[in-house]
């Protein structure tokens, strides 16, 4: 009678106890929208970035604003072989061009952009500018929400906190030209197809980490984009270069 007891006891706190949680979110378009929100109002963080698409491979690091306004930024990356410098303010894209590679001027910032005319901005424009949108969350999220579907949503941890786990399929048809860091600006004309995004979410919405799995539309090639973000809410600072440094 008394083990029949404890068994039935064990089995009525089975049936008490809540379900699990489920994961906030089973709609592409609610969570780049709430995402978007908690990043805003996270106001700063600092990241992290690990590029391998094809040849390239390199790392960065950084800081990040974030606002209504846009986002501002300091990173540094080895995209181009040796360490860079990038800062991007007021919707301007700032390089700090390595000393053998100045103008005769030898100024040491130049203004970037993807259809710069100055010799800087033709050689790594296109690559720099992706880059610098790839480190936006707020990019991603925009992706996610023109062209996101959710297939897989759990709740766990990510290096010891709780984190909200989201496996997305981007369809790249409905991208247009607004394309990952790696892919030339006509790749959706060249290939096809849909391919993997995984976000991962702290307890407020904000992103802890974005991996971009391009593999699956560069068949033959390791192409894997993955940032990671950290210390939200603490004071960061970005400036623009000095004007009169600035080529």
């Amino acid at each position: 009678m008394r083990k029949a007891a404890v068994l039935l006891l064990f089995a009525l706190l089975a049936g008490c106890s809540d379900p699990p949680r489920r994961p906030s979110f089973d709609d592409a378009r609610a969570l780049a929208d709430a995402a978007t929100t908690a990043t805003t109002n996270g106001g700063s963080a600092k990241f992290g970035t690990d590029v391998a698409v094809g040849a390239v491979r390199s790392k960065g690091q950084g800081q990040a604003r974030f606002g209504a306004g846009g986002t501002a930024q300091v990173m540094t990356t080895d995209l181009l072989g040796e360490p860079l410098e990038l800062r991007q303010v007021t919707g301007k894209l700032y390089a700090k061009v390595p000393e053998g590679s100045r103008d005769e001027a030898g100024k040491p910032w130049v203004v970037v952009a993807a259809d710069g005319t100055d010799p800087f901005s033709q050689i790594a424009g296109g690559s720099l500018t992706q880059l610098a949108a790839q480190n936006d969350p707020a990019h991603t999220l925009r992706e996610i929400r023109t062209a996101g579907t959710i297939v897989a949503a759990e709740r766990g941890q990510l290096d010891g906190a709780a984190a909200e786990h989201y496996r997305i399929e981007l369809d790249l048809a409905r991208l247009g030209t607004d394309l990952p860091a790696g892919l030339p600006a006509d790749a959706a004309g060249q290939v096809g197809g849909k391919f993997p995004v995984e976000l991962w979410l702290d307890e407020t919405h904000r992103p802890v980490q974005i991996v971009l799995d391009l593999s699956p539309i560069l068949p033959g090639s390791e192409a894997r984009i993955t940032t990671r973000y950290s210390e939200w809410g603490k004071p960061v600072e970005v400036q623009p270069p000095p004007a009169g440094e600035v080529g």
